[in-house]
């Protein structure tokens, strides 16, 4: 049998497990919020930020004379467990709750403060002795801890994404390098086109990525600007008028990120701006990621009756009916991936939209979307660069014998003979079966060797 511990609130009494370091408060949410299944603690990221944030706040409020030393110190070792992964299990929280966050500020409320109570030596729910709203919560509200935190998840995990994105940057730079003399004809509205390289196929792929980089990390720098000590709705209410300061220099260093005070506490407890900028490049880089496996698909496709010109890593058998069938499986996860974080941007913009007056009530959403996003695209561009990019092959043969045979070599001749000529020469290609390589020689036009420069192709391409 399950021994429990009574807890009160403003509703009355309530069991709670008298193992468990979550109160009354996390309890009552446990049963109003059973909606996705997925405990706070799916979003490590944001635990360890909301125990960050109370921990800068225990140090702040010491400095200021309103915290005695032997309660900051059981606070801030009991922060120190939290951010290091421990008791990450007592976030049980649904990710999905009405109340602005008020639940998962509460929840590491209760947390902090019944590790914090057996440091000092005493048992879990005696609030007597150390408080989680008059001492671990001391001039806060969840209308600051839990935008702040959600910030400083939201930049961690960023911060991830960009890492595996340049992995996968480099993967295809490299692959870039390695194709840079096979040539292959483009294509335009899936109709042949002009020659290039497969190496620049690549390192266009590598550059498009890179750009995606850049926005991130401009996007990055706005979530550094924070509205912690704004209370309530941004006035500072029931905080010392030292606070906001200090607690936003303690959790600079704690982070290692240079954050700063909202010049306008009121605006920045209001406005969730940085979300919708965040989840809008977000939604670019699920974009282009997308179309590049679309584009890797379609290339490897085949292997006989597709274009054929690329081999994917063999990472799985494709058909339980087909023997011998390998499907673009990796390119495939992460098209879904995409469209996935599609769809989280819709949500993010539809809560901030909806946002009344001095505060959005929405934020929980916003954060399990953004974070969901983050997760999914760093796992999906790992997992591409590794499962994927990096053993692609070329099928150089063949794509030499279709430069060689496509009527879209006729384009490179319009300056030397004119578009007409030209174009009477595809249409005799197109009729024969002959390539255009084959006429314009035979044609006495050009010569092999000034076709090919001309073309910018090696000799090989002629065959």
């Amino acid at each position: 049998m399950t021994t429990t511990r009574t807890e009160a609130d403003l509703l009355g009494e309530l069991a709670v497990p008298a193992d468990a370091y979550y109160g009354v408060h996390t309890r009552r949410a446990m049963a109003n919020f059973p909606i996705s299944g997925l405990p706070l603690s799916t979003h490590p990221e944001l635990v360890v930020a909301l125990a960050r944030v109370k921990h800068a706040a225990a140090l702040a409020n010491h400095d200021v004379g309103l915290l005695s030393a032997d309660k900051t110190a059981a606070i801030v070792a009991a922060c120190e467990e939290i951010e290091a992964g421990r008791l990450h299990e007592q976030f049980t929280v649904d990710v999905i709750q009405g109340g602005a966050g008020t639940s998962s500020n509460m929840n590491v409320n209760e947390v902090v403060t019944n590790r914090a109570l057996e440091i000092l030596g005493h048992p879990r729910g005696d609030y007597a002795r150390l408080h989680p709203i008059d001492d671990v919560n001391l001039g806060q509200s969840t209308n600051d801890v839990y935008p702040t935190a959600v910030k400083l998840a939201v930049h961690a995990a960023a911060t991830d994404l960009l890492g595996a994105m340049a992995e996968l940057r480099g993967a295809l730079s490299a692959k870039g390098d390695e194709f840079a003399d096979v040539v292959k004809i483009g294509r335009t509205q899936l109709q042949d086109a002009v020659p290039m390289t497969l190496g620049r196929e690549f390192t266009a792929f590598a550059v498009t990525l890179g750009e995606d980089e850049q926005r991130l990390a401009e996007a990055l720098t706005l979530l550094t600007e924070i509205n912690l000590g704004g209370t309530a709705i941004g006035t500072g209410l029931n905080a010392h008028p030292g606070y906001a300061r200090l607690a936003c220099e303690h959790l600079a260093r704690l982070t290692g990120t240079p954050l700063v005070t909202a010049t306008d506490l009121v605006e920045a407890t209001a406005d969730v701006g940085v979300f919708v900028q965040l989840s809008g490049v977000l939604k670019r880089v699920a974009v282009k990621l997308s179309k590049t496996c679309n584009d890797l698909r379609l290339l490897s496709s085949g292997p006989q009756a597709g274009l054929n010109e690329l081999r994917l890593p063999k990472v799985q058998a494709g058909s339980s009916i087909m023997p011998g069938k390998v499907n673009p499986v990796i390119p495939e996860v992460v098209n879904q991936i995409a469209f996935e974080v599609i769809g989280n941007d819709t949500t993010v913009t539809l809560a901030a939209e909806a946002g009344q007056l001095q505060l959005n009530a929405f934020e929980p959403i916003i954060a399990h979307s953004l974070l969901k996003s983050l997760h999914h695209l760093r796992t999906g561009a790992q997992t591409l660069a590794r499962r994927c990019v990096t053993g692609i092959t070329a099928n150089t043969e063949h794509l030499r014998r279709q430069v060689r045979e496509s009527i879209g070599l006729v384009t490179a001749l319009n300056p030397v003979i004119g578009y007409e000529a030209a174009s009477a020469l595809a249409k005799q290609a197109s009729a024969t079966g002959r390539s255009i390589h084959e006429l314009v020689v035979d044609a006495g036009l050009l010569t092999a060797e000034q076709l090919d420069t001309l073309l910018g192709l090696p000799a090989t391409a002629a065959g």
